[in-house]
């Protein structure tokens, strides 16, 4: 057991419902009116504790926990600048101050709070990340300038498979019932194997209720401009071993309006989502069982048409079902712990084309494929030797692709992964620290013939084996008392994707017909990351500048034919190199508590090894908000806060041969939020809470 009692540093008065967490234990509790907490049912060791509270500094420390009962009582420290996270998406969880790897966290729900429709539309908030979409609903996360299979999405602990190579297929993931997103931009092959050559997008679930507690939420939106509505309910409870959550929701848009008031015909979406978790937890055991159940109507836009405020998608359109069964397990020793992630996510995607009616109702899909990924991730924390901490691991997966339309994309194929890693951390008393790791994977793909030989739409038979091996250096230093600096040196690798190495047709969501290249390499790279970070109690400034080098790198480009009116594209190899970085500050003047500005500036640029620009490379951008927050009201408004953005984005004119150079814009977002304390409270006795959330958003072209 641990108890103690929480106090504010400065007035020596108990704190109310601060939060005392061990995230390597994933176990926590708040404290009461009389500022104490106790833990019960931890296992013996030394693990680290996280104590925080709004408004103040975030403590973190590494206790040992015996069987006698072990005393901490804590006094914190006032800071106006929002309280730290543990990052889970990097081994160790260390505190971002902590952390040797840079990683960029924000919180949804203040994603949401900004306006942003989905969760791909949010993480544009975060410095160096963009998206690629294709309408409102469907978007696609950049980092640095990389994106698709380039970038690995993890939910639940494992990863998402959801055929990301196609440029007209979002994220497919719903916001509702993520906590926090993670982003590692930067090669992260390391921790996660192929297809983290780019980065990271970590997505945390929401977490368990503390034991003995149970509460609810109900959390409506609603979106001018797309006239879209948003909705999620949820409900949480726990006892001290047994956890159990569950929340659904529901989202509708329809197209979306532009600056110059025309709607962009078709790009209307349609959402619902599941999601739930089954959890058990003991002294020195827990594990947690979660679903997902995802299904999504996308409109994929073409030109702009008819000006409707229609909800259902019209031809061509996507119906995507994704289910997300994963598994995870904890194992305390005296001095290690093992964990177990098994994972299991299948994929429907079907796509419904233009003139698919068939006596007057609608006919098959022509693209009806199915996607089956078995993922395993096992890693063992070794005995602590002195301040050195050491993890190794395995990791791997079997995928299995079926299709079952008139059109194929890619052929039926089976994918086998493994993947050997060990890293370790090693923190030196001159408060500075250094992180190593190496990796070893192996990946085959075993793809079946498909059509006839010489005609048109045939694809060989396929049978290619790929590996790599993946080193990372990682140093991070306090400079002074208030400022950081870091520098990571890493590689990273990427298998080429079924579509690049079997592609034989047209592709009708982007009107290429594509030629794939059975022969093509890994792509392999190196990055050199860069960032210093000076923080006080009301400033925050940020500076981070990457210099990647990519061989082999895997691109598309037009050889001037065409094919029924489609133009031919080549996959093609060639080396190339991006680099740019990010810029920011955050400042909270004294003593206008209530008053935030932020600035951020990001740049990326990408060349091949001939000269020329790299496709789908984002516009320099310069975000500029005004943030003010009004706390509690206890008898009517919980708290009501707002804020101005404005985003300018520069022109582009560094784009590939067969791109369109685009002029710069801004675009101003306004929002108001009012929490309200709903009747439902005192209805259930507190256990059930409503929280209406009115929020108005004007997107205005500016230039």
């Amino acid at each position: 057991m641990v108890k103690g009692t929480i106090t504010g540093s400065e007035t020596n008065e108990p704190l109310e419902q601060v939060s005392i967490y061990f995230p390597q234990l994933e176990k926590g509790t708040i404290t009461n009116e009389s500022g104490a907490y106790e833990i019960n049912n931890l296992p013996k060791g030394n693990f680290k504790i996280i104590i925080s509270y709004l408004g103040f500094q975030t403590y973190s420390r590494t206790i040992e926990i015996t069987e006698s009962i072990t005393s901490l009582s804590i006094s914190l420290v006032p800071s106006a600048i929002e309280m730290e996270e543990v990052i889970v998406s990097t081994p160790f969880h260390k505190l971002q101050r902590e952390n040797v790897m840079k990683v960029e966290r924000a919180n949804v729900q203040e994603l949401r709070a900004r306006g942003s429709i989905n969760l791909s539309d949010g993480i544009t908030n975060i410095p160096g990340v963009e998206s690629v979409s294709t309408g409102v609903g469907i978007g696609k996360p950049v980092i640095r300038g990389l994106s698709s299979n380039r970038v690995l999405t993890y939910t639940q602990g494992i990863r998402l498979e959801n055929q990301q190579f196609g440029d007209e297929h979002g994220l497919g993931i719903s916001d509702s019932g993520i906590e926090s997103v993670e982003v590692i931009k930067g090669p992260a092959s390391l921790l996660y194997g192929s297809d983290a050559l780019g980065g990271v997008l970590y997505l945390n679930p929401e977490r368990f209720a503390i034991p003995n507690k149970a509460e609810g939420d109900i959390n409506l939106n609603y979106f001018t401009n797309t006239q879209g509505l948003s909705g999620n309910a949820g409900f949480k409870t726990s006892s001290e071993k047994l956890k159990f959550l569950l929340r659904g929701s529901a989202t509708s848009h329809v197209d979306y309006e532009g600056g110059d008031g025309v709607r962009v015909t078709n790009s209307r979406f349609k959402e619902y989502d599941l999601k739930t978790g089954l959890g058990y937890q003991y002294e020195n055991f827990n594990t947690e069982l979660r679903y997902n159940y995802n299904d999504a109507e996308l409109g994929i836009p073409e030109e702009i048409g008819e000006q409707t405020t229609e909800r259902t998608a019209v031809e061509p359109y996507q119906e995507i079902t994704s289910h997300i069964l994963s598994s995870k397990s904890n194992f305390y020793f005296k001095n290690s712990s093992l964990q177990a992630i098994i994972g299991f996510t299948q994929n429907d995607r079907k796509e419904f084309e233009e003139g698919g009616v068939e006596g007057g109702e609608e006919g098959p899909p022509a693209l009806d494929m199915k996607l089956r990924t078995l993922s395993y991730n096992v890693q063992y924390n070794l005995p602590k030797l002195g301040n050195l901490e050491t993890i190794v691991g395995i990791q791997g997966m079997n995928q299995k692709n079926e299709n079952f339309g008139e059109e194929l994309l890619i052929p039926d194929a089976t994918t086998n992964d493994i993947g050997i890693l060990a890293t370790s951390h090693l923190h030196f008393t001159n408060n500075s620290d250094l992180q190593m790791g190496i990796r070893y994977d192996q990946r085959a793909i075993d793809g079946d013939e498909n059509g006839v030989l010489g005609e048109e739409g045939y694809i060989a038979p396929l049978d290619r084996s790929f590996n790599s091996f993946n080193l990372a250096l990682g140093y991070r230093i306090s400079l002074l008392k208030e400022l950081t600096a870091r520098i990571n040196l890493a590689s990273g690798f990427r298998a080429p994707n079924l579509a690049e190495l079997t592609s034989n047709g047209v592709h009708e969501g982007t009107n290429r017909f594509e030629i794939g290249n059975p022969d093509l390499n890994n792509e392999q790279n190196f990055q050199t990351d860069l960032s210093l970070e000076l923080k006080n109690d009301h400033l925050e400034v940020f500076i981070n500048g990457f210099y990647n080098v990519i061989s082999d790198y895997i691109y598309l480009e037009p050889n001037g034919e065409f094919v029924d009116m489609d133009a031919v594209f080549l996959y093609l190899q060639q080396d190339a190199d991006l680099f740019g970085g990010e810029i920011g500050l955050h400042y909270h003047p004294h003593p206008l508590d209530w008053l935030h500005i932020e600035s951020s500036f990001a740049t990326v640029n990408g060349r091949q090894g001939d000269g020329e620009d790299l496709p789908l490379i984002p516009a320099n951008n310069w975000t500029n908000t005004l943030r003010f927050e009004f706390n509690d009201n206890e008898k009517v408004i919980r708290s009501s806060y707002g804020f101005v953005t404005l985003q300018s984005y520069f022109e582009q004119n560094r784009v590939s041969s067969f791109e369109t150079p685009t002029p710069g814009y801004n675009l101003l977002n306004l929002v108001w939020a009012q929490k309200f304390h709903g009747p439902v409270k005192k209805l259930v006795s507190g256990l059930v809470r409503t929280i209406f959330w009115m929020k108005t958003i004007f997107l205005i072209y500016l230039g």
